[in-house]
């Protein structure tokens, strides 16, 4: 999510990028051909950009601290009865993000995972806009689709849990919706709901104002596990790796999803995106 930049290419690819030149000289010219913008007006609209920002900033920093008051919902390092989490900082700024939220749309059997390897200097701050936002969207997904399926759904904010009255209509008047249903989702409707999610996302970190995703970005693996079934999304080359045993009793590590990189051949790509599994 974020940026995307490969230094592989292929032949076919020559003509856009010898046109490159030339149409950034286009653009210059025409730029400098326009009238120039009146002090007053840069004001005026540097004034409204730096309002803009700062509305966004106390939207962000209200909607974390929500966040962080969700009970089962591990971020930091960490563990609980059913999971744990660990990452170790190096020299600079730990700019890596996981999260592990049980009671997932307020389902007593379903858990989501997620972690996100980052890339760039402002990778830090997509990695944590990712943590904190995909989860709410693939719910607000969920929702959606299964009222497009059923006519009806009950809307209760997403991970409530035991969230106080007071939070409870905090988060049903400005958050996103979640799923209230004993019964599991579908595994086709978790698929478009996870595909709409992550677009909805990418969307979202191209359109910041404050996160610079040009030459940043960050890979994501998330999956939900609702009971015995597992669906897995992921996007860059980070894995998701099952711990198993043989048919010896021996410990193996099995590898569930593709590293899409940019030299991925097609048929690698359609296998990644349909994964979803059962645990026997």
């Amino acid at each position: 999510m974020g940026s995307c930049l490969s230094g592989e290419g292929g032949g076919s690819h020559g003509g856009t990028a010898s046109a490159l030149p030339y149409a950034l000289a286009a653009a210059a010219v025409a730029a400098a051909a326009a009238p120039p913008e009146s002090d007053a007006g840069a004001n005026k609209r540097r004034k409204s950009a730096v309002k803009k920002m700062k509305r966004n900033c106390s939207f962000d920093a209200k909607m974390e601290l929500w966040l962080h008051r969700i009970p089962k919902r591990l971020f930091v390092n960490g563990s609980s009865e059913v999971a744990s989490l660990f990452s170790k900082q190096g020299k600079g700024i730990n700019q890596d993000a996981m999260i592990v939220w049980e009671n997932f749309g307020s389902k007593e059997d379903t858990i989501l995972c997620g972690v996100f390897d980052v890339h760039g200097p402002f990778g830090h701050m997509v990695a944590k806009k990712v943590r904190d936002s995909l989860p709410l969207k693939l719910c607000a997904q969920l929702q959606l689709n299964s009222f497009h399926k059923d006519g009806h759904v009950d809307i209760i904010s997403c991970g409530l849990g035991s969230l106080t009255s007071e939070e409870s209509a905090l988060t049903s008047t400005g958050g996103e919706a979640g799923i209230h249903n004993q019964n599991h989702t579908d595994i086709t409707t978790m698929r478009e709901s996870f595909l709409k999610a992550f677009k909805v996302m990418d969307k979202e970190l191209k359109l910041h104002p404050s996160i610079d995703c040009y030459c940043s970005g960050t890979t994501a693996v998330t999956l939900v596990k609702q009971g015995r079934d597992l669906v897995i999304r992921n996007v860059g080359d980070s894995r998701a790796v099952l711990g198993t045993r043989d048919e010896d009793d021996f410990l193996i590590a099995v590898q569930l999803t593709v590293d899409l990189k940019p030299n991925l051949s097609s048929i690698s790509l359609s296998l990644s995106l349909s994964l979803s599994l059962s645990l026997s």
